[in-house]
């Protein structure tokens, strides 16, 4: 009976111990397990440094790094109209760590310019934040002879096909603003288009390009310093970071062209981390110091839920793509 009793005791014992050790990991694998991000996230930008997307993706990457001890690796993926960072992180393992920091050309345009497309907006991102936009601008150099946008128009009309503009690249709302602008206007002048802002800024400032039509930060501190002279701004009134600046709809009603900015992951990004990283940047944007280097740079700041940035996706990609039939608009 006692050696009977005691192999059930220890058969028991045993049981127990089994069972200690088969749980314990499990256990010490969630304690341990730390919330995301517990790494370096990568924000994918699809222009060379210096432009608006690039300032914004910095800002918002520092921001990160301050708030959550993440260090936050800008990759410049310029080419194909964005498209070469776009299709990168759409194909990136959904897990939060690879994001895209795309405007209006990648997230609404491209899709209505290029026959071929290597992403599809709706189905390949999870929408995160509408973070801020720009109108785009009208500059020249100032050496340029005319200093104002009346005289523009004059000089082009009487040289049909002599001038030309720099552009952030074909199918950029820039380009797109220049399109509307010889609709309107009725002038002929030749697109010039460069692979981002910088390359077209250096040139213009240089005087191997007369004009540009580009987003505003890319060309603000140029403008201040005399580099560059502002012409027209296509916001629907004067920017407050350039006031002495007059709007196309000063000469043409209704005239309004702006680029906007955004955060999107890949599809079957985890909805708590798409929630935590639209909580966290609609914080940021909410920040003195953010809402400064923004509104000095003349970046309207939007911010909202995942689901307005969505609808706000939708609708524009419907105006652009009248925009691009109407003009004709053709990748190069």
């Amino acid at each position: 009976m006692f050696q009977s009793t005691a192999g059930k005791y220890l058969s028991v014992s045993l049981l127990a111990s089994l069972i200690f050790f088969l749980v314990t990991p499990i256990s010490h694998a969630q304690t341990d397990a730390k919330p995301y991000p517990n790494r370096q996230i990568t924000l994918f930008v699809p222009f060379p440094p210096g432009g608006a997307t690039d300032l914004m993706a910095r800002t918002i990457g520092q921001r990160i790094l301050k708030k959550w001890g993440q260090s936050v690796i800008i990759e410049n993926k310029p080419g194909a109209g964005g498209m070469l960072a776009a299709t990168q992180v759409a194909k990136a393992q959904a897990d939060g760590y690879t994001l895209f920091f795309g405007s209006s050309a990648q997230l609404a345009v491209n899709q209505s310019i290029y026959p071929k497309m290597t992403y599809d907006v709706q189905k390949d991102f999870a929408p995160i934040i509408l973070v801020g936009g720009v109108p785009n601008i009208l500059v020249a150099n100032p050496n340029a002879p005319f200093k104002n946008l009346a005289e523009l128009i004059q000089y082009a009309r009487a040289n049909p096909g002599v001038l030309s503009y720099a552009s952030p690249g074909s199918g950029s709302t820039a380009h797109l603003t220049a399109e509307l602008f010889k609709t309107q206007s009725g002038v002929d002048i030749v697109h010039i288009p460069y692979k981002g802002a910088a390359g077209g800024v250096t040139d213009i400032i240089g005087g191997q390009v007369p004009l540009m039509f580009v987003s505003m930060p890319s060309v603000m501190e140029n403008i201040r310093a005399g580099k560059l002279i502002g012409l027209a701004v296509a916001g629907s009134a004067r920017s407050s970071a350039l006031p002495d600046v007059p709007t196309f709809a000063e000469t043409f009603p209704n005239f309004e062209s702006t680029s906007w900015y955004g955060l999107v992951a890949p599809i079957r990004t985890p909805t708590p981390i798409i929630t935590l990283l639209n909580n966290e940047i609609n914080s940021m944007l909410t920040d003195p110091e953010v809402k400064k280097i923004f509104e000095d740079q003349g970046i309207r700041i939007y911010g909202g839920s995942p689901a307005q940035f969505a609808t706000h996706i939708k609708s524009e990609t419907t105006k652009w793509a009248k925009v691009v039939e109407k003009a004709n608009v053709k990748a190069d």
